[in-house]
């Protein structure tokens, strides 16, 4: 049985769930002594499931405990559970896991609640199947034990609402002017991954193109802020950082000509209204030479 149908047949698989020693629960819970007991568990919970062990697992649960996995399927007791153990590691040898604790809380004394995100992976290195968690553990006689588990799809984060600011260039747009003379035409979509925005470039005159590049527009989680990433038609490259002042962004990039010239330069783009943008390059230098500003270009959206 192939990685996909075990995980869509066994999704308890993804109930391990616990503070796994490979990812761990946030730095402030290790101070506490709760957490410190849950990782411990996990610990043990690991070696039983690598081992195959169902029913080690099995007593990690409550005799009461429940499961509800992403396609509605509910096991409910300590007994259902080790059996689902047992017909899984019946039919797949050698799965691994890894578990990321995304948060951990403890409502009571005696109550913890950890949400985080499972990956079940096959013996031969196949894709990860990925799935979202939520379990409460209880403690009972001075031992935790899995109380109930609740999954549901993973859907990958992305970085889509980071870009919002600039969703409007979303489209094709096209410099304004007469039509018979070289003009400035770019478009701009999303990838399917939610996380860049991709942009087609180049300037055309009549039904030629004279130059063409792409440039990818994403989040830069560590400097928190807007970056570009181009490749031009001769081989040249380059980057970009952006910021935002109202309705202009600044562009301070950064290229290797295909020259093997050092360009550096700041693009300024304004937008005048929700059809109309501007912008300039400025503060531009090869090698060190300053070279003349470019003139002021104003490019309309394609309706």
């Amino acid at each position: 049985m192939r990685l996909s149908s075990v995980c869509r047949a066994f999704p308890l698989l993804l109930a391990i769930l616990l503070a796994c020693p490979l990812v761990g629960a946030n730095q402030q819970s290790h101070s506490d002594a709760r957490a410190a007991a849950l990782d411990d568990m996990a610990r043990a919970f690991a070696d039983a499931f690598h081992r195959g062990d169902a029913a080690g697992l099995g007593a990690f649960w409550a005799p009461d405990a429940d499961y509800a996995g992403p396609d509605g399927r509910m096991l409910r007791g300590r007994d259902a559970i080790v059996a689902d153990y047992t017909e899984l590691f019946e039919a797949n040898k050698g799965l691994s896991l890894r578990i990321e604790v995304h948060s951990r809380r403890f409502p009571t004394a005696d109550t913890a609640i950890e949400d985080g995100v499972t990956s079940v992976i096959g013996p031969a290195g196949s894709l990860p199947t990925r799935t979202r968690y939520t379990t409460t553990f209880v403690s009972r006689d001075g031992k935790w034990l899995i109380s109930s588990v609740r999954e549901a799809p993973y859907i990958p984060p992305t970085n889509a609402e980071h870009l919002r600011a600039i969703d409007w260039t979303i489209g094709e747009w096209v410099q304004e002017g007469d039509d018979s003379g070289p003009r400035a035409h770019a478009s701009f979509g999303w990838t399917p991954d939610g996380n860049f925005i991709v942009a087609q470039r180049g300037v055309i005159n009549g039904d030629s193109l004279l130059h063409a590049g792409t440039e990818r527009v994403g989040w830069d989680p560590i400097a928190k802020r807007v970056r570009s990433w181009s490749f031009e038609s001769d081989g040249g490259f380059g980057e970009g950082a952006w910021t935002r002042n109202g309705d202009i962004w600044t562009i301070k990039s950064n290229a290797v000509l295909a020259s093997g010239s050092r360009l550096r330069a700041t693009t300024v783009i304004t937008r005048v209204d929700s059809n109309t943008i501007t912008w300039k390059v400025t503060n531009q230098d090869v090698d060190g030479i300053a070279i003349p500003d470019s003139q002021v270009v104003t490019m309309k959206r394609v309706r």
